[in-house]
């Protein structure tokens, strides 16, 4: 024993004197000593991927649809191949993202030189998709027109300063334009890079599209701002006006009244308390046009629970049912339509909420409604129920071919009025389907056909049954 408290001894005193030895020879850090930061390497291709980068196609996307080509650049001997698929095939997309964090906040914009084997629209092409940070800071711009002449491309950074950390360098969605790409096209990207150009000025960014919106809302509920349109627009050297399509965490949101009504980074707007609140928000210090008020209608009611046996029944959207797979439930069809949309999310029970309501869609894949003789929808309007209300609904089927305007598509159309919906409360409609093909169902579509002054509702349990 006596042995052995002697060893311990030994050691806790020369542990103690080893640790004032190292106390001894600590200096204060110098001035001039640097940090570790992130790589600020601008290059993402130039003749090559630049640092480390990963390809990873979306899901359901052509996979071949990238590579290399040493045959057609811009600049040097090698740019970025994309094959788009022929019509109704398929998409390319994909996303490049850095195998390590980017500082990218000494830079505005991403920049790129592009063609195309003949002219057209990219669907949607940007930055910021991230699987680290749920793509919190992703960029987008839509219908990028390119041409069969090489020309430079500009995206610029709404706030830079966000981008310290950053993986997402790159990412793009396009599909062929019509049904005369049977062949599809190809397009290519040279010196992709992110530059500090400085001669980005006149900032503008909006949420909400740059509108007031009035919205009665239930208290408890959410509101998703993340597509309700958010931009960042900034002028050009050039003299243009170049729009992006912004991720929330780029805006400082504000709340006219936080006991009412709070906004996470995320733009996230939750209803906390009875009353009225309006929602702002800026990028960097500057503004955003668009504000939205809010104006609660009391504890949020959810639409009745169905009952119908799973088997006998094929769910478009609803949490009672397995959903079959759903391309959009608002395919922002352009020019006309005006309808925003929201995916809600309340106790587990989800419902999608339509504002500026002229007209939306919902698309899913091809359903064969043969055996099922009924659709149902339930549909709470928001707010009183306009006198001349004319709500239509129409079901179409995509024929034989499965697609959307492949010229052999069927509908059936279905008009309601004031009298069938009562305010306040949820509406259950039963829909008789009674057209000569309905084994390709695709598409519902909603529309206030009479102008009348509905702006919003709430829709749930989507489904076709026996």
């Amino acid at each position: 024993m006596k042995n052995r408290q002697y060893i311990n001894l030994k050691t806790t005193l020369l542990s103690i004197l080893a640790v004032l030895a190292i106390v001894s020879c600590e200096r204060e850090y110098s001035e001039d000593l640097a940090f570790a930061k992130h790589s600020e390497t601008p290059g993402i291709f130039i003749d090559g991927f630049v640092g480390g980068l990963d390809y990873f196609p979306f899901g359901g996307s052509y996979a071949e649809a990238f590579s290399v080509d040493t045959n057609e650049s811009y600049s040097g001997s090698a740019s970025m191949r994309f094959d788009i698929p022929s019509f109704g095939i398929g998409y390319g997309g994909a996303t490049f993202p850095s195998t390590a964090p980017r500082d990218l906040s000494n830079y505005d914009a991403l920049t790129f030189w592009a063609k195309a084997s003949q002219a057209g629209d990219i669907n949607e092409i940007g930055f910021g998709i991230n699987e680290d940070t749920a793509d919190k800071f992703k960029v987008s711009m839509q219908n990028l027109a390119i041409s069969t002449q090489w020309k430079k491309y500009i995206i610029p950074i709404p706030d830079a300063s966000k981008l310290t950390e950053e993986k997402g360098m790159f990412w793009y969605a396009e599909g062929a334009e019509n049904e005369t790409d049977e062949g599809g096209y190809t397009f290519w990207i040279d010196e992709l890079k992110f530059e500090k150009l400085g001669t980005l000025a006149q900032a503008k960014p909006a949420i909400l599209g740059g509108e007031t919106i009035n919205e009665q809302v239930f208290t408890g509920g959410e509101i998703n701002l993340a597509d309700r349109g958010l931009t960042q627009t900034l002028n050009l050297a050039s003299g243009k006006n170049q729009t992006v399509n912004t991720a929330p965490s780029y805006f400082t949101f504000e709340s006219s009244d936080i006991e009412v009504a709070r906004v996470s980074e995320l733009g996230i707007v939750s209803i906390v308390g009875d009353g009225t609140a309006t929602i702002t928000a800026s990028i960097a210090g500057v503004k955003a046009q668009g504000s939205l008020n809010i104006e609660t209608i009391g504890d949020f009611k959810f639409a009745p629970t169905p009952t119908l046996d799973p088997s006998n029944v094929t769910s478009v959207f609803s949490d009672a049912y397995t959903n079959v797979t759903v391309d959009f439930l608002n395919g922002y069809w352009e020019p006309w339509q005006t309808t925003l949309s929201a995916d809600i999310e309340l106790n587990g029970d989800r419902l999608i909420q339509y504002t500026e309501f002229n007209f939306v869609g919902n698309q899913f894949a091809p359903i064969d409604a043969t055996n099922k003789s009924t659709l149902h929808v339930n549909i709470f309007l928001i707010g009183s129920i306009p006198s001349n209300l004319d709500f239509l609904i129409t079901v179409k089927d995509f024929g034989a071919d499965a697609a959307d305007g492949g010229g052999d598509d069927t509908s059936q159309q279905f008009f309601f009025n004031g009298t069938n919906f009562t305010e306040g409360e949820w509406s259950s409609l039963e829909l008789p389907i009674t057209m000569q093909n309905k084994n390709n169902v695709g598409q519902i579509i909603y529309e206030n056909i009479n102008g009348s002054s509905l702006s919003s509702f709430y829709l749930d349990n989507v489904y076709f049954h026996n």
